[in-house]
């Protein structure tokens, strides 16, 4: 039962790890852009949380409301007015960018928040459990971080395929400048793109807030994690990711089972070997 239940929290884990990796996906399938700062503004949302929770005295879960728009909001003005001009042929400008933005990001919220460790308080959500024949116990947290993850995959992958806002999305991916020439601006829809794809950073950043404590320097793991989710299961494809946050979060638990001390390198194993056998990931891109 240890090895089932192990099993059973690594996919319930790999639910957040394809929270993480969705917007990072999104965003390469939309304009090839590999945002080093994402992981920084998962933080940030997790802070942007703890903050509207604190001051209004809303449940985390419920702070979504206002942290999701306002998430939204800085990725479209950051699209806009910064990553826009950093767009081009030679993928080392926004790189350079988007490292910087990661620097910012960590010595603004330490300035803010000091480097003290937060978390934020779910109440009785963080401890309630659901218990299944075998004495095996599943949180309902993890249970709902879960039931969100493959909601937001599923959202995502109906807007890219199957909206107007999806066709110009993959229609600007696939050639920008035939686009622009059918009448599609292509700054507004980098600029949607980004913006959705920090609001899905919101919600990851909130259950990372609700899960463990935070601080400002751990948004380069929770980019390893995201990216490591996409590559597993393939650039582009967001099914892939979901599967490829579940793969992830499987090695992770076995390996902790194993030993405490290989739960994250059993992570990075997995990673290596998917990538040294396929390069494009297991689930290679889609259209449909």
């Amino acid at each position: 039962m240890d090895w089932i239940n192990s099993i059973v929290q690594g996919v319930l884990l790999g639910g957040l790890y394809a929270l993480f990796a969705a917007g990072l996906s999104l965003i390469f399938g939309v304009m090839r852009l590999v945002n080093i700062a994402h992981g920084d503004f998962i933080v940030l949302a997790a802070y942007l949380g703890l903050t509207v929770a604190t001051t209004v005295g809303l449940h985390p879960l419920v702070a979504l409301i206002i942290v999701i728009p306002v998430m939204g909001l800085i990725g479209y003005v950051l699209q806009r007015g910064v990553l826009n001009h950093t767009l081009g042929d030679d993928i080392l400008p926004p790189l350079l960018v988007t490292f910087g933005l990661s620097v910012i990001l960590q010595n603004g919220l330490l300035e803010i928040y000091s480097a003290d460790p937060q978390k934020m308080n779910a109440g009785a959500l963080e401890t309630a459990s659901l218990t299944l024949p075998g004495n095996l116990n599943i949180g309902w947290l993890p249970l709902l971080m879960f039931a969100v993850s493959v909601a937001t995959i599923a959202g995502l992958q109906w807007l890219f395929y199957r909206s107007a806002l999806g066709r110009a999305f993959r229609a600007t991916s696939d050639n920008q400048d035939i686009a622009q020439l059918m009448g599609l601006n292509k700054a507004h829809v980098f600029g949607l793109a980004m913006a959705l794809s920090l609001a899905v950073v919101a919600i990851a950043g909130l259950f990372l807030g609700i899960r463990t404590s935070f601080d400002p320097s751990a948004g380069p793991g929770r980019l390893i994690f995201g990216f490591e989710a996409v590559i597993i299961g393939g650039l582009g494809n967001l099914w892939g990711t979901l599967a490829g946050g579940i793969i992830l979060g499987i090695s992770q638990n076995i390996g902790a089972q194993l030993n405490p001390g290989w739960q994250l390198l059993a992570g990075h194993l997995a990673f290596l070997l998917v990538l040294a056998f396929r390069p494009r990931g297991l689930f290679p891109r889609i259209d449909g």
